[in-house]
């Protein structure tokens, strides 16, 4: 642990404090109802609060947050359209004017319910405007629980580059609570699932282990199993906040996935963890062309990733241009294409230069894969 790091796990709550800038929040992982929020919102009792929704969580969430907590009712709630697709600068533009023709001010408080596209955009907007207004995330996805509500990562897309507008900034407080899962179907489970097993391939055999054996995907609704994933990313997290150095193990299967996910963005959208599932599978199959990963212990992957989630056929054409959107990933470096790749299921190198022919031979490998499939 860190001189500038505390982190501390309770039996069902986690308490991680960033000490730089002074900048504290907590993460309480059970019931909202019996969580700090309402002696938060106390704080901003003379605040105007703003929550900003998807379609979806206004439909399904929205209501169980306003009618537990009465100091809510007041509140704005501002509508974002569903999808990564809608995570876009224009979309920001109206929200920040919305804001701007409501009054709110630099004290006030934005409360993000929804998914990792609602908490990455949200986090945006309240970080963005006015040089920054605090936030808070309520995530109700699986994804947005275990990923993408943690870490202090916000931003948005530009084209199909994906989050290639963002900063860091970190919510006061983030509430997590697994009754909000009740509201999803399986496949927005399994968009969860691909970001544990993410973890646990980077960094637990044990825990990809156990994931493995999970008899039916509704059994991720279950507080420990999500404790223990975000366990490990809160670990490399605090190691490397900024993403200097080990923080980059978190990238594996997203050079080439957020590529894929970008190239279908416009046309027949996939879900962020089924475009880093299939990015896993190929960037694991780079692992063990360059003789790092053993081909039985690819196979191993393969064969599980490829039974929960679907392969995607794509053409000569295809391949091309999702080679030309990895080019401009962020994590590139002087038109070198950079990624994570495994050792071994749970252990991660990252600053690994790949080339451009490894890619298409790993795209072109899975599109034979996904061809036999079909």
């Amino acid at each position: 642990m860190t001189e500038d790091y505390l982190f501390l796990l309770k039996i069902n709550e986690f308490l991680y404090m960033n000490l730089f800038k002074s900048n504290a929040f907590t993460i309480e992982v059970g019931s909202i109802i019996d969580s700090s929020l309402n002696e938060l919102l106390t704080t901003y009792a003379q605040s105007k609060i703003v929550i900003i929704v998807d379609e979806n969580t206004h439909d399904n969430c929205l209501e169980y947050l306003l009618t537990s907590f009465d100091s809510l009712k007041e509140a704005e709630v501002m509508l974002l359209p569903v999808g990564e697709e809608n995570k876009v600068m224009e979309v920001c533009f109206q929200v920040w004017q919305a804001l701007t023709d409501y009054q709110v001010g630099r004290k006030d408080l934005v409360i993000n319910l929804g998914g990792g596209v609602v908490t990455d955009m949200g986090g945006f907007i309240a970080s963005i405007y006015k040089r920054g207004i605090d936030f808070i995330h309520i995530p109700t996805s699986l994804l947005g629980m275990v990923d993408a509500s943690i870490g202090g990562k916000v931003g948005i897309d530009l084209g199909p580059y994906k989050n290639q507008l963002g900063v860091f900034s970190h919510p006061k407080k983030i509430y997590i609570d697994t009754i909000f899962l009740g509201t999803l179907p399986e496949k927005e489970l399994l968009n969860g699932f691909a970001e544990m097993l993410k973890h646990a391939l980077i960094n637990d055999k044990s825990q990809w282990e156990k994931l493995k054996k999970i008899p039916s995907i509704d059994q991720l609704i279950d507080e420990k199993i999500i404790i223990d994933s975000i366990k490990v990313k809160f670990d490399l997290v605090e190691k490397d906040p900024l993403e200097k150095n080990v923080r980059k193990k978190l990238n594996f299967g997203h050079t080439i996935g957020h590529a894929i996910e970008g190239y279908f963005i416009d046309t027949t959208p996939i879900s962020h963890g089924h475009a880093v599932a299939i990015g896993m599978l190929a960037e694991s199959f780079i692992s063990m062309k360059q003789q790092r990963l053993k081909s039985e212990v690819f196979y191993d992957i393969e064969l599980f990733l490829t039974t929960k989630f679907p392969m995607i056929q794509l053409d000569e054409d295809a391949i091309k241009e999702i080679i030309q959107i990895a080019k401009n990933d962020k994590k590139n470096e002087s038109g070198r294409i950079f990624c994570a790749l495994l050792n071994e299921i749970g252990e991660c190198s990252i600053d690994n230069e790949i080339q451009e022919n490894e890619i298409a031979d790993a795209l072109f490998y899975l599109n034979k894969f996904a061809i036999s499939m079909n």
